[in-house]
C-alpha cells in the first residue's frame, strides 16, 4: 500500500512538481499522478454510481501542466473511463462545463492557483460541486491501493470549453444592462499575471465594447515572469494600480492563476480588495434585497461590519477557508436565512446565484454590470462604497514555530492562553462574533482596534491581524501583543518585537 496522504492540502491534492528550486523536492510524482488518476474513476463508481464517467481535463499555464496532464490521461484510459482534455482553463469553468450539457460526468482541473511556478495540484468536481475535504482523503486511500485495469480503455478527445464559458458571461452582462455594449467608452485592463485569465479580455471585455488598452500578462507562461499571478500580492497589485493610473483607464481587473479569485483597480488607480471588494459586492446584492446575511472569513473590519449593516445587511463572520465560508453560507440558507454571499479577504467570492462556485470571473462580471449602471446615472463605481470605514492602519504579521514543533498543538495552546488574558487585562476584551483563533478588542486608549490572533490552515505560522482607528494604534495593540507572547520559546516574535 502506498500512503498519498501527505499530498492533501484541504479539498485539493498539492505538491511540487518541478526539479530545481532548492529544499523543495518532487512529491507529486508520475507515479502519484497516475495512482490519483486511477482512483478517480473508481470513487466516481462506487460513491456516485458512475460507471466509465467521463472526466474533463484542464489545466492552467503552470511549466509541469503538460505532463501531469498526460499521466492523467494515461491512467484514467487504463481505468476505463474516457477523456475529455479542454487544454488552458479556468478553475470556475471546469465546474461550470458539467452543468452546461458538455458531455461530461467528472472534471479535474490541474493547478496550484496562486503558488510558486515548480508547485502544481489537482481539484476534483461532480455536477454537485468540489470534492469536500472527506472526499479527497477517500480519494487519496484508494490511491493507495492495487486498482486493475479495466478490459476496455477509455477514449479521449479533444474540446474547449472556455469560449462557451465567457459567452454565457457576456449575455449575463448584456441581459443585466439592456445593451449590446455596456461598456462602450470605458478603458477596462485586465492582469492575467501570466496565468489562464487572459480570455477575459478578449473574449469579454472587448465584446462588450470595452477599450482593453493598458492589459498586461495575459499570454500564459507557467514561469510568472512579471509577478506572482495573486490578487494578494503586494508587487502583483501594485503592478496593476500603476497601469490602471499610467493608462488612464477606467476600472482594472487582476485574477490569480485559475482564475477562482479576482481583485480589482478604481479609476484613481486605488486598490479595491479585501474589505473594500467584499463591501463593493455587498453594496450591489444588499441594493437589490435587504436583510443579506454577508458571510466573510474571521479577518474581516469592524468597518465592514458597520458598512453592511448600514446599508442593510448582516455581516456574518466565520473562520478562513473558502470551503468553510461558503457552507456556512449554505447551513444559515437552509435554516431561513437570506445568505447570498461567501466571500474571503483573499479574493475567494461564491454567490449563491452562480451555485455557490468561488469564481473570480464572475465577480468581476457583477462588479461591470453595476459599473455601466453607474456610468448611465452619471455616478463612479467607487460611489457604493464611498461610506466604508476603513482603519487608519491595518497589518499582517506571521510568526513561525521553532523547526520540529508540534506547532498545531502548540499553537492551540497558546490562543487558549491568549483568550484567558484577554478576559483578564485592563482595556482587552474578547470580540463576540469570532470563529477562529482570538479576537481581541483593544480599548481606545490601548490601541483603539483590534487583533485576531489564529493558526495557519495548513503551515506552521501563527498569523496575526491588527487594525486600528488612530494613527500609531497598531504600535501599541502589537507592543501588547509582544508582551503576552514572548514568553513561548517555540514562537518566534522577532517580527513582532521589530
Amino acid at each position: 500500500m502506498a500512503d498519498y496522504t501527505y499530498l492533501q492540502n484541504g479539498t485539493d491534492v498539492r505538491g511540487t512538481a518541478t526539479a530545481g528550486v532548492k529544499g523543495d523536492p518532487v512529491t507529486l510524482t508520475e507515479e502519484a499522478v497516475k495512482a490519483i488518476g486511477r482512483a478517480f474513476p473508481a470513487w466516481l463508481s462506487e460513491k456516485k454510481q458512475i460507471k466509465r464517467a467521463r472526466i474533463a481535463i484542464g489545466h492552467d499555464s503552470r511549466v509541469s501542466a503538460s505532463d501531469i496532464e498526460g499521466w492523467l490521461t494515461e491512467a484514467v484510459t487504463d481505468a476505463g473511463s474516457s477523456v475529455i482534455l479542454t487544454g488552458l482553463s479556468s478553475t470556475p469553468s471546469m465546474f461550470m462545463l458539467l452543468q452546461s450539457g458538455f458531455g461530461a460526468d467528472a472534471s479535474i482541473m490541474i493547478t496550484a492557483s496562486h503558488l510558486p511556478y515548480q508547485k502544481n495540484g489537482l481539484k476534483f468536481f461532480t455536477a454537485e460541486g468540489g470534492l469536500e475535504s472527506g472526499d479527497v482523503k477517500e480519494l487519496l486511500a484508494l490511491a493507495g491501493g492495487v486498482l486493475p485495469s479495466a478490459e476496455e480503455r477509455g477514449t479521449v478527445t479533444r474540446k474547449s470549453y472556455i469560449g462557451q464559458y465567457a459567452a454565457d458571461l457576456v449575455k449575463k452582462v448584456r441581459e443585466s444592462t439592456g445593451e449590446e455594449r455596456p461598456l462602450a467608452g470605458k478603458r477596462i485592463l485586465v492582469d492575467a499575471g501570466n496565468g489562464a485569465g487572459g480570455f477575459y479580455e478578449s473574449l469579454v471585455l472587448r465584446p462588450l465594447g470595452a477599450d482593453t488598452e493598458g492589459s498586461q500578462f495575459l499570454d500564459p507562461d507557467g514561469a510568472f515572469p512579471n509577478h506572482i499571478p495573486n490578487p494578494e500580492n503586494e508587487a502583483a497589485m501594485q503592478s496593476v494600480c500603476e497601469a490602471v493610473k499610467r493608462h488612464h483607464a477606467d476600472f482594472g481587473i487582476i485574477f490569480d492563476t485559475d482564475v477562482d479569485r479576482a481583485g480589482a483597480v478604481s479609476s484613481e488607480g486605488e486598490e479595491i480588495n479585501r474589505n473594500r471588494l467584499i463591501a463593493l459586492i455587498s453594496a450591489i446584492l444588499l441594493e437589490e434585497k435587504k436583510g443579506a446575511y454577508i458571510v466573510t472569513d474571521s479577518v474581516t473590519s469592524d468597518g465592514l461590519a458597520a458598512f453592511i449593516a448600514a446599508h442593510g445587511g448582516v455581516h456574518h463572520r466565520f473562520k478562513r477557508g473558502y470551503k468553510n465560508v461558503i457552507n456556512e453560507s449554505k447551513r444559515l440558507n437552509a435554516e431561513g436565512k437570506d445568505s447570498p454571499l461567501a466571500i474571503e479577504t483573499s479574493g475567494h467570492a461564491a454567490l449563491r446565484e452562480n451555485y455557490f462556485l468561488d469564481d473570480g470571473a464572475y465577480l468581476v462580471t457583477r462588479l461591470l454590470i453595476a459599473l455601466a449602471r453607474a456610468a448611465k446615472e452619471g455616478k463612479d463605481l467607487m460611489s457604493l462604497i464611498a461610506d466604508l470605514p476603513e482603519p487608519a492602519e491595518a497589518k499582517e504579521i506571521r510568526l513561525s514555530f521553532a523547526e520540529g514543533a508540534d506547532f498545531k498543538t502548540l499553537g492551540g495552546g497558546v490562543i487558549e492562553n491568549l483568550k484567558k488574558a484577554a478576559a483578564e487585562c485592563e482595556g482587552l476584551s474578547l470580540a463576540p462574533d469570532n470563529f477562529e483563533g482570538v479576537r481581541i478588542n483593544f480599548a481606545k486608549d490601548c490601541g483603539d482596534g483590534w487583533a485576531l490572533v489564529r493558526m495557519s490552515l495548513h503551515e506552521p505560522i501563527m498569523p496575526i491581524n491588527v487594525e486600528s482607528n488612530t494613527k500609531g494604534g497598531n504600535t501599541v495593540i502589537i507592543s501588547r501583543l509582544y508582551e503576552l507572547l514572548k514568553g513561548y520559546p517555540f514562537l518566534n516574535t522577532e517580527k513582532l518585537k521589530s
